[in-house]
């Protein structure tokens, strides 16, 4: 028999899941404006934390880091999602930060 999973939910409340069901992640969505069209972006609120440190850290506002790493993405071929590219880019900026 297998046994369940133990989750977190928005609240911070703890509940048992059944272990056949996969593990959801909670996601929080955030409106943005990129090159003049208006553009909802889904990550989970780690993620959104440290691109929110990274842009103070930078003494930038969190739409220019966006910006700027949409700018980027859109140079490889083919282009990854944006919401790949952000994490991605937020795990490369912190695994740089910790080799120094």
């Amino acid at each position: 028999m297998l046994a369940g999973f133990v989750g977190v939910s928005r609240t911070g409340g703890v509940s048992v899941g059944d272990p056949c069901q996969p593990v959801r992640f909670f996601m929080r969505k955030r409106s943005i404006t990129l090159k003049g069209h208006r553009t909802s972006i889904a990550l989970e609120p780690e993620f959104w934390t440290a691109l929110e440190q990274l842009a103070a850290a930078d003494e930038k506002s969190l739409a220019r880091v966006i910006s700027k790493i949409d700018r980027e993405r859109l140079k490889q071929e083919p282009p990854p999602g944006l919401a790949s590219a952000l994490r991605v880019h937020v795990l490369k900026t912190l695994s740089r930060q910790a080799e120094t």
